[in-house]
């Protein structure tokens, strides 16, 4: 019997880096009055990194391949053993914490495709294997409803960045950069917007990936030893997805490096050398998320960065001179300035969302993704 007194559920993340698993253990109000969502208490956070092993085979899914199905059954697998070592390292950092205290997993699983425009959004998981494993219920598949109702699936946390971030009389944006870039704008008449903007780290980390071998370009220092080429910035931003309307979601489905190569093949870039490549995705990163954000927000009084790209000093050094180079005088900084680590962001969000689900409330924004209206969002997977 599950002891219910406390109201604490998992949130775990993976997120388009490929990077690992970021996972929380948190308390949340016992109501889902958004207002009362900054209430939360975070009890203990952990951090799983993926094997190669893993990466290379989640990668190698994001294209079409023999026997992929195969292949995406065993790469689930081992992924929800990365999500179960999660867990367990949660729980022993807190001991007056079992399994049978915990109401629920929200888990997001890894997408492998994202595309709403066909109908469909792929997050491989294998949730009944991870409620196995873990003696806990878990809430998973959060974006299918959402895409079922006519929505992009995507972004899904804007709802709770105003739950946590909002101020009253005051427009803020979260920007969460992870391998894809979204905006969460905070109104000051309390509304919210939000969409994605295009690349966060992907490109960049594949760049370097392919140059150096190493997964990320740590603190921006590789990029921070070259020049930004503009004719190649400017062929960069010349993407039909930048210019569409929102609401609008993307992923690997576009960015990926065949993308990048096609726009490297011009005659004009067959000099550039690696190192200014890097730097110019970096500021591609840096101008498309500051075009999003002025062209939709422009009254935005704080920038609030979440995800890998907030530690990425080389990046937040383009965000912050772009948007001085274009007018604003917005401040940049961490979610750490509202007192939330921008490693735990993603991971709060879908243990609020688990927790939508559970009080069998809306997850979704339909004036975010463009769903027909309010949806409860995720599956059920009991222990």
């Amino acid at each position: 019997m599950k002891n219910l007194t406390n109201n604490l559920y998992i949130g775990l993340m993976s997120g388009t880096s490929l990077d690992g698993v970021d996972g929380v253990l948190v308390v949340l109000p016992e109501h889902t009055d958004p207002a009362q969502a900054n209430t939360m208490q975070l009890l203990a956070s952990a951090y799983i990194p993926f094997a190669d092993t893993l990466r290379a085979d989640v990668m190698a899914l994001q294209q079409s391949g023999a026997d992929e199905i195969h292949r995406e059954a065993l790469a689930a697998n081992m992924l929800v053993i990365q999500y179960a070592a999660c867990v367990n390292a949660l729980l022993e950092k807190v001991t007056s914490v079992d399994q049978h205290s915990v109401r629920a997993i929200g888990v997001h699983g890894q997408t492998i495709r994202h595309r709403p425009e066909l109908g469909y959004t792929r997050q491989t998981n294998n949730p009944a294997l991870l409620a196995e494993l873990s003696g806990i219920d878990v809430i998973a598949d959060f974006r299918s409803r959402d895409v079922a109702a006519g929505g992009q699936g995507a972004p899904l946390v804007p709802a709770f960045h105003r739950a946590i971030f909002g101020q009253a009389g005051v427009c803020r944006v979260v920007a969460n950069i992870g391998g894809i870039s979204n905006i969460s704008i905070l109104r000051a008449d309390g509304s919210t917007t939000g969409f994605d903007t295009g690349p966060g780290n992907v490109l960049m980390d594949a760049w370097i990936a392919q140059h150096h071998a190493k997964p990320y370009d740590e603190n921006g220092a590789w990029a921070a030893q070259g020049q930004v080429h503009t004719g190649l910035l400017a062929a960069l931003c010349d993407e039909a997805f930048l210019q569409a309307a929102p609401p609008k979601s993307t992923g690997r489905d576009l960015f990926r490096p065949d993308w990048l190569n096609q726009k490297l093949q011009l005659s004009a870039f067959a000099d550039i050398s690696a190192v200014d490549v890097q730097t110019t995705l970096c500021a591609f990163t840096a101008t498309t998320l500051v075009d999003a954000i002025l062209n939709y927000a422009a009254d935005v009084a704080g920038i609030y960065i979440c995800g890998g790209g907030a530690y990425n000093q080389c990046l937040m050094q383009h965000i912050e001179s772009t948007l001085r180079r274009k007018g604003s005088q917005s401040t940049v900084a961490s979610t750490e300035d509202l007192g939330v680590s921008p490693h735990h962001v993603e991971a709060l969000a879908f243990a609020w969302l688990a927790q939508q689900f559970v009080d069998r409330s809306a997850g979704n924004l339909p004036e975010v993704t463009g769903a027909k209206g309010l949806r409860i969002l995720g599956a059920l997977h009991p222990a």
